[in-house]
């Protein structure tokens, strides 16, 4: 008896271990499930800028949506028939029905200088492989001969979409984005602000609806193109950007189409891959220097995907609140440092895109300069393409060189101001929530 109610103390004492066991498989199982989903939402998160998974456009800026409903400022009927005129599907589909798989969407974003744009549009012409794509031009307001000039655009697919908010289409309204009588002038004045509406940047000087505009078509557009078109909101590769006073190359395309393919491999610390240096007056270290480069991201044909645009949105008040009316010198201070790491973009040794705008919004070069690097008088520019630049010139076998301190606007400028109205910092972010607001 004592034999079996011994083996039967064994057999409960095996059933309740084995009981023990499953359970504990099943908790451990679950943690693991757990930390998995928790690393996988980390990754999707903060992985490197050429990954694969941050192609989706969830949870973007959902710290931004603070308000139960944006409020816009008053439409004049342009700024209403902008807004519809952006809903139009792009044209000259009938020549170009189908874009290639693995297709760059180019944006050409523009202001008002219609000789510069006539430039532009007749390199990108002679691009390699533009037929493959789709060419978004975005207007900072309406003026006829720019239309005009994109209107007869006939090589590749092309939309156009128009700031619906820009102070230039509000030039003839008094009422904010335009000049409202009753917004302050000039420099601050403790007495003459107290009775009229704005706030002065640090420098104390009242906004400027022209100088302001330069910031707010800029910031309108990423959001457009990246979350509000239909033909790009779902785009997951690279989209490239470039200005009315970028010449763009005849191997522009298929150099992007390469860098961007070899740049997770070569350069995974890398957000982009420009055409051009980040020194606007260089043309590259030329064809006799076989090495990739990685340096700052410059301004002048520079490509990033939507992780890299993710990163950027969710830094909205910061890009909102900086007292700095350019677009680029915001990012250069205040957002790409607040990535934690530097931003690189990855380029060729030989440029594939030249800025050759000395005059209206870029102030001109000197004489000598413009006739190495490019200039334009009348709308004739000379700007010496080579055999080289006709063709991809870029090896993926070629090493990197990564030029780690360069000079330039950094974490701790303040800014030069033009940027100190709340009014126009209200308006930035509304652009930055207007897409999320409309999906919930």
């Amino acid at each position: 008896m004592c034999i079996l109610m011994g083996v039967g103390s064994t057999k409960k004492s095996t059933v309740k271990n084995g009981g023990f066991i499953r359970f504990a498989f099943v908790v451990v199982a679950i943690i693991i499930l757990v930390l998995v989903f928790l690393s996988l939402s980390i990754f999707r998160t903060n992985s490197l800028p050429g990954s694969a998974t941050e192609t989706g456009d969830d949870g973007i800026g959902a710290s931004l949506l603070t308000h139960q409903k944006l409020i816009f400022p008053k439409q004049n009927e342009l700024s209403k028939s902008l807004e519809e005129r952006n809903q139009l599907p792009p044209r000259n589909i009938d020549l170009y029905p189908n874009l290639a798989e693995d297709h760059i969407v180019i944006v050409l974003y523009v202001h008002n200088r219609p000789k510069y744009l006539k430039v532009v549009v007749e390199s990108l012409s002679d691009v390699v492989g533009i037929n493959e794509t789709l060419l978004i031009v975005s207007h900072d307001g309406y003026f006829q001969e720019m239309n005009e000039i994109v209107d007869g655009i006939r090589f590749c697919q092309v939309k156009q979409i128009f700031a619906p908010y820009s102070p230039h289409v509000f030039s003839s309204s008094s009422f904010f984005p335009g000049v409202s009588p009753r917004d302050c002038k000039g420099k601050a004045d403790p007495v003459k602000d107290r009775y009229c509406e704005g706030n002065a940047d640090q420098y104390g000087n009242h906004r400027s609806p022209k100088i302001v505009s330069l910031k707010h078509h800029w910031w309108w557009m990423m959001n457009t193109v990246w979350d509000g078109m239909k033909e790009t909101r779902h785009h997951s590769g690279h989209v490239l950007f470039i200005e009315e006073d970028h010449y763009i190359f005849p191997n522009a395309y298929r150099n992007l189409q390469l860098l961007t393919r070899i740049k997770p491999d070569k350069c995974p610390e890398c957000y982009a891959a420009n055409l051009a240096p980040f020194d606007v007056k260089s043309r590259g270290e030329g064809g006799r220097r076989r090495v990739l480069i990685a340096e700052r991201m410059g301004n002048v044909g520079y490509s990033f995907n939507r992780s890299v645009w993710r990163k950027i949105h969710m830094k909205a008040r910061e890009f909102c609140y900086f007292d700095e009316y350019n677009w680029d010198i915001t990012m250069w201070s205040t957002v790409y440092p607040s990535f934690g790491r530097p931003v690189y973009t990855l380029r060729g040794p030989s440029t594939s895109a030249v800025h050759f705008g000395k005059c209206g919004l870029h102030q001109g070069q000197g004489e000598e300069e413009s006739q190495r690097h490019g200039c334009i008088d009348d709308g004739r520019v000379n700007i010496g393409i080579e055999e080289m630049d006709k063709v991809q010139n870029i090896d993926p076998g070629w090493g990197l060189q990564v030029y780690a301190h360069q000079q330039g606007y950094r974490a701790g400028f303040k800014g030069w101001g033009g940027w100190g109205d709340e009014r126009d910092h209200q308006l930035c972010l509304m652009f930055a929530s207007m897409y999320h607001q409309r999906q919930r």
